[in-house]
């Protein structure tokens, strides 16, 4: 009986853990069958077997193709059987995509996000109107939100304008005197702490009981 014992040492290596031994044992006996017709029967039931694994998905037509697929995968692409769908290739499983082309993007003032760039090119590209002054203004207290956000400490209106005007290209300029941005208070809520009021026990303590006497 010892000699009989099966280690996962000693076996093949599983190339689709997911569906288990047993799939890769019925796809080896695949393997040995001599009569193409036989071995079409055997490929059908076992892409039956593992369809039932994913009850809800088994008629799909795309998932039916990716069982054939890690049908042919599980088989290490030896597997000669009519398929519904063009056989895969080890290549094309192996092969690496395309690296992608990330934005490269190295903002001035990295606080204010990349996005805030955007905002103020649609600004400047907007025709002169209550409007765009309403959009600049707004831009200019994201601007503010944002640097005390960086920053506890309180900024100064002047600092935002001048960031802006050299975010634009000196294209968009705003004055103190004419403007006044929102509170740094209105901006940047803090959360209010747990207080405890009088009379009021607090839930954390252990209920000690009463002693009698």
């Amino acid at each position: 009986m010892i000699e009989d014992l099966e280690y996962n040492s000693g076996r093949t290596q599983l190339r689709m853990p997911e569906y288990g031994r047993n799939v890769q044992k019925m796809v080896e006996h695949a393997l040995t069958v001599e009569d193409k017709n036989e071995r079409n029967q055997i490929a059908q039931n076992i892409i039956t077997v593992m369809g039932n694994m994913s009850p809800h998905l088994r008629d799909v037509a795309d998932f039916q193709h990716k069982l054939w697929d890690q049908l042919f995968i599980i088989s290490d692409f030896e597997l000669d059987v009519d398929a519904p769908f063009p056989k895969p290739t080890r290549e094309l499983l192996f092969e690496r995509p395309e690296p992608l082309n990330y934005p490269q993007n190295h903002p001035k003032y990295r606080f204010y996000g990349n996005n805030i760039q955007l905002m103020i090119d649609e600004a400047i590209a907007m025709d002169e109107g209550d409007l765009k002054e309403a959009l600049i203004l707004n831009i200019a207290n994201h601007m503010k939100k944002c640097y005390l956000n960086w920053n506890k400490d309180s900024v100064k209106d002047e600092v935002i304008f001048q960031h802006l005007n050299e975010l634009s290209n000196g294209k968009i300029k705003l004055k103190t005197e004419e403007e006044a941005l929102k509170q740094a208070s209105d901006l940047v809520k803090k959360k209010p702490r747990n207080v405890v009021k009088k009379g009021v026990k607090s839930s954390n303590k252990n209920n000690r009981k009463k002693r009698i006497r």
